[in-house]
């Protein structure tokens, strides 16, 4: 079992940065994938951004590529996500989920994650 709990969120301007973290339960952090998604109100969660067992691996959706940046420290149990030059678009509800399977099976696909955190509210202002 592994629990999750995001922080970080919050309210910023059109252009700024935040960064989300997410704490996890448990002693077996490190051998699970981890990844962020996010859901706009009235839209589908999707994906955002997920990390290797050891970190040596991203992947990213195109949409935050070049902006956001995700990485974990396993001593911690803790991944983060790195948010700059936010944009309006990028206001939803943000997630953190654990894939205890292979990187390249897991990355973006939302079933193949076990556990999921509760979520913290990003909000962008234009």
């Amino acid at each position: 079992q592994v629990q999750l709990v995001e922080s970080g969120g919050g309210l910023v301007q059109a252009g700024g940065s935040l960064r989300l973290s997410c704490a996890a339960s448990g002693r077996t952090f490190s051998r699970y994938i981890m990844g962020w998604f996010r859901q706009a109100p009235g839209k589908e969660r999707e994906f955002v951004a997920a990390i290797s067992w050891g970190g040596g691996n991203t992947y990213y959706a195109d949409s935050v590529k070049g902006r956001f940046t995700i990485s974990r420290d396993n001593a911690k149990n803790t991944v983060y996500l790195q948010m700059n030059s936010l944009k309006p678009e990028d206001t939803a509800v943000y997630y953190c989920a654990a894939a205890g399977t292979a990187f390249g099976t897991a990355r973006a696909q939302q079933s193949a994650y076990d556990y999921w955190g509760q979520g913290t509210q990003v909000t962008v202002s234009s």
